[in-house]
């Protein structure tokens, strides 16, 4: 994100890589309008420019509760809602991610492969461990995760918790409610066999984007975890701002929420109290059109991108993934690497030293950005040499015609490529 940043050329390179939103999904005049509302209201909005409570706003959690319970997401009814807890992360879902690396005991992370890199290799570089279990086409994949378990042996103790975006960044594949049901189960039976909680995180970032309409409504497994073992994360930055920074942890009351209301605390009191009541507003007053408008546009870019998947790159693929929820597609080509070393990358980043291929270093010919499939399997997983052939590409940040120019310059890259395949 920093090199994006720093040198991305607007209007010339193509970013199908940094996983920002859709501009024109961030609904500007409705943001003007709650800031105004909420500066203009202190009665509802208190000390709103202050400092706020670790836990979050009050009007924001109950802004929340009643969101998930008007749009029945996850199914979830009344009753459970009114016994779990709403906490705010510090900033954003990304900063619940983090705080659980601070009141979790160093250990073993089970999570999926392909997986979310961002967060595992943070996982990594604070001391944990991580068992990437591969996916099938329902999520994580039981009989692997069963052998994967099994030969832990007494390492299974050290299992710190089990983590799983529900529909996966990068592969964009779907956890199924009956997977998800059956992942809370083996965590339950670990537990229970290991005379101590594990906890689960379920990772919605995406499950507001669920745009198609032959998908399943996905349903939350926190009615039914009767130890109180499942949390859900959530987050508003894929559907209201992401510069918000609005995340929610749900869960059990208990100790480990406690310990992840301190650690809001300890990094910064609380998220910006003025943004949360923001976010508080946005979703008593707009969220309905909102969410309409942006899945609706990201069905329609899902479509056009499928078809030139299809169009330019079809002779080389292996498998497709994604394309019903979020707004990635995962890529594995039949024989040609895609990692930064590949003759593949450097034909997109123009860094092959032929003139004819980068242009002139004063008029550098258009950068395609993604990212390699290497970054997202675990480097020592089942899926390490798979990785160097995959890819991911995202259809949020570029208008369809960009997305399509790319797969075209993919597809040359591929053909430049073929040499040094056969080779």
């Amino acid at each position: 994100m920093a090199d994006f940043a720093g040198s991305f050329r607007d209007g010339v390179d193509i970013n199908l890589g940094v996983g920002y939103v859709n501009e024109q999904t961030i609904p500007v005049a409705s943001l003007t309008e709650a800031m105004q509302a909420v500066a203009s209201s202190p009665e509802k909005y208190r000390q709103a420019f202050n400092y706020g409570s670790p836990a979050g706003s009050a009007n924001l959690i109950n802004s929340i509760k009643r969101f998930l319970l008007e749009r029945q997401a996850g199914q979830l009814d009344a009753a459970t809602l009114a016994r779990l807890r709403v906490s705010i992360g510090a900033c954003g879902a990304t900063s619940i991610l983090d705080a659980l690396t601070d009141v979790l005991p160093r250990g073993i992370v089970v999570t999926s492969d392909p997986m979310y890199y961002i967060y595992t290799e943070s996982l990594m570089r604070k001391g944990f461990e991580v068992l990437a279990v591969p996916e099938d086409d329902e999520g994580i994949d039981l009989a692997v995760l069963a052998h994967k378990l099994e030969a832990l042996g007494d390492a299974a103790g050290r299992i710190s918790f089990f983590y799983a975006v529900t529909v996966n960044n990068p592969s964009c594949t779907i956890l199924s409610n009956q997977r998800r049901r059956a992942l809370l189960d083996v965590v339950a039976a670990m537990s229970r066999k290991q005379c101590r909680p594990i906890p689960i995180f379920y990772d919605l970032a995406y499950e507001l984007l669920l745009h198609d309409p032959k998908a399943a409504p996905f349903t939350s497994v926190l009615p039914v975890d009767k130890l109180g073992i499942a949390y859900e994360i959530g987050t508003l930055s894929k559907v209201l701002a992401p510069s918000l920074r609005i995340g929610y942890l749900l869960g059990p009351d208990g100790p480990l929420m406690a310990a992840m209301i301190q650690s809001t605390s300890d990094t910064g009191f609380s998220a910006p109290l003025f943004v949360q009541e923001m976010a508080s507003y946005l979703l008593d007053n707009c969220i309905d059109a909102q969410l309409q408008a942006v899945n609706a546009g990201y069905r329609d870019k899902a479509l056009a991108v499928r078809a030139g998947i299809e169009r330019y790159l079809g002779p080389f693929l292996q498998e497709c993934c994604g394309g019903s929820a979020g707004f990635y597609y995962y890529l594995t080509l039949k024989d040609t690497e895609t990692c930064p070393s590949s003759a593949f990358f450097r034909f997109l980043m123009r860094t092959t030293g032929k003139a004819e291929v980068d242009g002139l270093a004063s008029h550098r010919k258009p950068c395609v950005i993604y990212i390699p499939g290497e970054y997202c399997v675990h480097p020592q997983g089942d899926l390490a040499e798979r990785g160097k052939r995959q890819l991911r590409i995202s259809y949020a940040f570029e208008a369809v015609p960009q997305i399509l120019h790319a797969l075209e310059l993919m597809r040359d890259a591929v053909e430049f490529a073929r040499p040094e395949t056969a080779g």
